[in-house]
């Protein structure tokens, strides 16, 4: 971990996601390939929370899915704790960009459902469940049918469903894209203070700027065509927010707004250089 007021990791497991020189190419339907990602290298560690920031194209999903195993890379190796990833497993928890729940399940059947299908007993998964819940502010709801609660409310079903199961990687592709403004600062809040409680290691995908340097202890700016690793930077948004609770307060300090224009003409002008 990095910056000050570090969370304390001792009683966590301590885990390490390596990427090496990871290339993508897609096959094209004129025959022609894509080299969606180029030699991308990254390593995370527990605690960590990396968040990629790119214009569209620059290949921040087709790498999340690389890491969550929905994906194998033509080239490079992705290793968690030394192991091979080569497909979707537990250790990994993913939340799409759409809450992909099932309508039919009420809010902590939902919760359950990952570890109902991996012969956890009933009593143990409704336990699981229920404290998942209570993480991300939906105890009150937890036997609503998922169609009678709020959009925002379902995206922290999805989040507390990807916890059920103890990943050591949150996997979290573009989640608040679709919330209004004030929902998806509120879940930005929340989201900080589930990284902090859990330790987890978190790998962010999102559009905005402002999110991003909130959220990030790491942010890697890409550049498109092909997606590379354009910038990395040390970030303690997140710590400033942990200390005050004051998300306007964070984001309206000089530091902060200094950083996003700095990030905003970076990918001003790697788009510029990827249309030229």
């Amino acid at each position: 971990m990095i910056g000050r007021g570090k969370p304390l990791l001792q009683g966590h497991i301590l885990s390490t996601l390596e990427i090496k020189n990871l290339s993508v190419n897609y096959a094209g339907s004129n025959g022609q390939n894509t080299l969606a990602l180029s030699n991308v290298n990254l390593i995370m560690n527990t605690g960590d929370f990396v968040v990629a920031l790119g214009a569209s194209g620059c290949g921040k999903t087709t790498l999340l899915s690389c890491i969550a195993g929905f994906m194998q890379p033509s080239e490079g190796t992705i290793t968690l704790d030394g192991k091979p990833v080569h497909g979707p497993g537990a250790e990994r928890g993913v939340v799409f960009q759409k809450h992909a729940l099932m309508p039919w399940l009420s809010v902590v059947e939902n919760v359950e459902f990952g570890l109902k299908m991996r012969g956890v007993s009933k009593a143990e998964r409704h336990s699981i469940a229920l404290d998942k819940l209570k993480l991300v502010e939906l105890e009150k709801y937890a036997h609503y049918p998922i169609y009678q609660i709020s959009g925002g409310m379902q995206q922290r079903a999805g989040v507390a469903r990807a916890l059920a199961s103890d990943p050591a990687v949150m996997l979290m592709d573009e989640p608040l894209g679709a919330l209004d403004a004030l929902t998806r600062a509120h879940i930005q809040d929340l989201i900080v203070e589930l990284w902090w409680q859990t330790k987890k290691m978190f790998f962010f995908i999102t559009h905005s700027v402002e999110e991003a340097l909130f959220l990030a202890t790491d942010l890697i700016v890409m550049t498109p065509s092909p997606g590379r690793i354009e910038h990395r930077f040390k970030l303690d948004f997140s710590h400033q927010f942990i200390e005050c609770k004051d998300s306007r307060k964070v984001k309206a300090s000089p530091e902060f707004i200094s950083m996003r224009e700095k990030v905003l003409s970076l990918i001003h002008d790697g788009q510029a250089e990827g249309e030229a």
